[in-house]
């Protein structure tokens, strides 16, 4: 007599195989019987639709929205257009032979900086190649584009794996591909960083390679799609090898192998991802060993989101930036509910695709396991990055309750029941919008319509020849609408918390060709400016700029520029140019731009025109000649610690005294700096006084780290903007005017904010001395200086003796030698790179090679004849088995 899954079984079987091109389900009993693979047309089929759904949804959502390119707000939102679309840019130049460096020297961010690790976290995708295919100027549309198809690859990608999985129609799980790659992990906070997406894709390419294993196929291109995973984002592709890791555990329970034939698998499925992960070595102990040698940000403490919050993030449109954007759609959800409940999936079956969804949920939720999905480093802003994991193993789930056939009607009361109470309790969250639930009933109602007409073809009911077109009509429709209004939901709320960039336009047109005109690099660099557009201002419109934003932006450069009075944004991961005649010649600057204040981010009234003045100076070569020993380390005064670089006294630096507005002394701060407040509401005039005395016809800088306001001379400026937000921001230093014949120097400020004041505030130039001293440095630098790639040469007058000092930040990585003697590691002067000289050699050479990339091209080198190994192996036993056969 058949037992009851038997005929649930054959139920199941017959009831797919209908006018939808499918053959008939698999057993529902894990890895034991997998029966035979879909025909590749339906795979096919099915990708192409979940790549379609993808796309349709996520651009109807922006065009709703109105947002770039769709309409006129922008959505370059946070880091995407500080960060991301301008080394999408940088990539551009280097495909088009038009950058200052190559991969592994970016000669125009941060006067030197390296770029392979940058390379390895931004831009290492396949897909960034296609900005090369684009205009420059429409650097911003490339981006969109390769966003939009990261998207529905992610698609395509679950949509193949479903099906690899278990049988079923082909425009479901086309549907079901397209809920996790618009699951609200990828449209909230993926979109935007969109290197992310790489991990999205990865997830259900690395169970594919588990597939694999369990099958014993494809041993050579298993690796290659490990290796590809992990070079186009080894952070994302870490997690989905997590997550691609529990989903093989789990079909290794569930499945009726012996114990040995599991083990054979598993040390399938590690030798696959350890050769992968090897040959992307090179790139992964590249970014490991620059992110050792980082600025250090923000330390985050973990705390789990309230069980409210988290159950309301898998409702439609929700948003907030600190909990797990785990939305997958109606569709998906509904059906991975029904899972618990659907008699016709085997009961172990059941049992671990609803334990493994619960443990996903909850791993993210305690400590040490959320420590664990983030490679042990609570990471800054988003908590939350191994969610799309979760949203992948709930598509996985709401399959495998699917393509058994339409659940029945207990297991859909069931689904919408546990469906009700998610709904309850999330709707009690502040995150919830006023249209959240009813958004839901409506996907809701569709779903279940769709769900209903597929029953009825399944049982094989008389009904309509268009039943099962609308059963899919209104399944697509559901998962497009929704996905539609929870992307443009999701714009809306990014601008409105969110600090947003303006695309390209006629201000970057004009700043590109004016640092085009004044450009002489090598010979001197050319500066983009104070006023900057975005924090790797070089990188969007040329130059060599000290301004550089990265994760990996290195702890010497930032430290060097704070002491010299840079500013800096993102806890110093953001360092900001300074405007000053002495940092100038410390580093070479012969043209700088100043532009007017950005409108997209400062707005005017009336109409805008971008102006551009190039202002140029007379400045010392890259290489100069400093005599030996000197200052090791430097101080706490903005003004000294130029002067030690620079290597004379050039700076008066008066005793200040500072009064609030009512005459009194400010009281000093625990730093022992002087603590200032905001000027209060209705109250006019300057809220802080500074009088000192400098000499007549100097220039006076005002070095105000951690002031927000605007500073200036009485009666002489309108004064300047300060912009310190302390830990986030430090505000530059920034010159006031020139001194009065009286030598009086009174400074007015107006505090907008919080904030402190040094007590030795004022600096005030000799312009005479530090011509000199350039005309010193001039007469005693390199004569020739020629830069290509990570190689830079220099030619020094006869008889040099001390140290050859470059102006470029001493990164790890630099070795250099004097004429024909062995290269050696540059050393550090005050946080530039320095070579003692010997008084015969004329030549100076160096060379950049990244840390850790020797190491992980060995480790690199060993994984491919590895796999070269593997390889030839496989081949010589498929060639040994038929001569066995006729021997036997």
């Amino acid at each position: 007599m058949p037992t009851k899954e038997a005929a649930l079984k054959g139920a199941g079987d017959s009831a797919t195989s209908d006018a939808d091109d499918t053959s008939d389900t698999s057993t529902a009993t894990g890895t034991g019987d997998r029966g035979s693979a879909p025909a590749p047309h339906i795979r096919r089929r099915a990708t192409a639709l979940a790549a379609l759904i993808t796309a349709l949804a996520f651009c109807v959502g922006d065009a709703v929205a109105t947002t770039f390119p769709f309409g006129r707000h922008s959505r370059s939102v946070s880091d995407l257009g500080n960060q991301f679309v301008p080394f999408h840019a940088h990539l551009w130049d280097l495909l088009h032979g038009r950058a200052d460096g190559g991969l592994l020297v970016n000669w125009q961010s941060g006067y030197g900086s390296s770029f392979l690790p940058d390379l390895g976290t931004y831009v290492s995708s396949p897909f960034a190649l296609l900005v090369g295919l684009f205009p420059r100027d429409e650097i911003d549309l490339a981006v969109y584009v390769i966003t939009v198809l990261k998207m529905a690859s992610a698609g395509a990608a679950m949509a193949f794996l479903l099906l690899t999985l278990r049988k079923g129609r082909w425009w479901t799980a086309g549907t079901l591909g397209a809920s996790y790659a618009l699951c609200g992990w990828s449209m909230a906070e993926a979109s935007y960083n969109l290197m992310w997406l790489d991990g999205l894709i990865a997830f259900p390419l690395l169970c594919l390679v588990g597939e694999w294993a369990l099958t014993n196929r494809r041993p050579v291109l298993g690796p290659l799609v490990v290796a590809l995973a992990w070079t186009a984002n080894f952070y994302t592709a870490y997690m989905a090898t997590i997550g691609a890791a529990l989903v093989l555990l789990l079909r290794l329970l569930l499945g009726r192998e012996d114990v040995r034939r599991k083990l054979a698998v598993l040390g399938r499925a590690v030798l696959a991802t350890l050769l992968g992960i090897g040959l992307a070595a090179p790139l992964i102990l590249v970014v490991f060993k620059a992110t050792k040698l980082a600025h250090p940000g923000r330390v985050n403490e973990f705390a789990p989101s309230a069980m409210p919050d988290v159950l309301a993030r898998l409702l439609p449109g929700t948003y907030t930036f600190g909990t797990p954007a785990v939305w997958v759609g109606t569709v998906a959800l509904l059906l991975a509910l029904t899972l618990p409940f659907n008699t016709a999936v085997a009961r172990r079956e059941r049992a671990g695709w609803s334990a493994l969804v619960l443990i996903v949920l909850l791993s993210m939720q305690w400590k040490p396991t959320h420590l664990a999905w983030h490679a042990f480093a609570t990471p800054n802003g988003s908590s939350y990055r191994q969610t799309f994991v979760l949203c992948g193993v709930l598509v996985i789930a709401g399959w495998l309750s699917l393509a058994q056939g339409v659940p029945r009607l207990k297991p859909l009361l069931g689904g919408v029941g546990l469906l009700v109470l998610v709904t309850a309790i999330g709707s009690t969250s502040v995150v919830t919008e006023s249209w959240t639930v009813p958004l839901l009933a409506f996907s809701l109602t569709a779903v279940l319509g769709s769900l209903v007409l597929l029953r009825s073809v399944e049982a094989r009911r008389r009904t309509a020849r268009w039943a099962p077109v609308l059963a899919a009509a209104l399944l697509v429709g559901a998962q497009v609408g929704e996905s539609a209004v929870s992307e443009a939901s999701y714009d809306k709320a990014r601008l409105g918390r969110l600090d947003d960039y303006g695309p390209w336009s006629q201000r970057q047109d004009v700043q590109s060709a004016a640092v085009s005109r004044s450009d002489g690099w090598p010979a001197y660099r050319t500066d983009p400016g104070i006023w900057q557009t975005v924090g790797n201002d070089p990188l969007v419109v040329g130059g060599q700029g000290a301004q550089y934003y990265s994760s990996l932006t290195s702890e010497v450069w930032a430290s060097t520029l704070t002491a010299l009075g840079g500013g800096y944004s993102s806890r110093g991961r953001s360092p900001r140019s300074i405007d000053g005649p002495v940092t100038d010649a410390i580093f070479s600057i012969g043209a700088r731009l100043h532009s007017n204040q950005d409108p997209f981010r400062h707005p005017l009234r009336g109409p805008y025109t971008t102006t551009v003045s190039v202002s140029r100076m007379d400045v010392p070569p890259l290489v100069t000649v400093r005599p030996a020993g000197g200052p090791r380390s430097y101080g706490d005064n903005t003004f000294r610690n130029q002067e030690a670089l620079l290597g004379v006294t050039v700076y008066t630096v008066p005793r200040v005294e500072i009064r609030d507005a009512d005459g009194s002394v400010p009281k000093l701060t625990l730093g022992g700096q002087y603590g200032v407040r905001a000027r209060e509401a209705g109250k006019s005039g300057p809220t802080q006084l500074l009088r000192a005395h400098c000499p007549a016809g100097s220039e006076v800088f005002l070095s105000v780290p951690d002031f927000a306001g605007q500073g200036g001379l009485r009666g002489v400026s309108d004064g300047v903007r300060f912009d310190a937000r302390p830990p986030q921001n430090r505000a530059t230093v920034q010159p006031l005017g020139t001194v009065p014949a009286s030598g009086d120097v009174r400074v007015d400020l107006i505090a907008l904010g919080a904030g402190a004041l040094p007590k030795e505030p004022i600096g005030c130039l000799d312009p005479a001395k530090l011509a000199a001293r350039v005309a010193a440095l001039k007469a005693t630098g390199a004569t020739r200086v020629s830069v290509s790639g990570s190689r830079l040469t220099a030619e020094l007058p006869p008889g040099s003796t001390g140290v050859a000092v470059i102006a470029a930040p001493a990164i790890e990585g630099w070795s250099c030698s004097t004429g024909g003697a062995a290269a050696r590691p540059a050393g550090n002067h005050l946080g530039l790179l320095s070579v003692p000289l010997d008084g015969t050699s004329r030549t100076i050479s160096c060379d950049f090679t990244p840390p850790g990339l020797k190491a992980g091209s060995a480790v690199g080198g060993a994984a491919a004849l590895g796999l070269l190994a593997l390889a030839g192996y496989r081949w010589w036993s498929r060639r040994r088995r038929p001569t066995e056969a006729a021997a036997a």
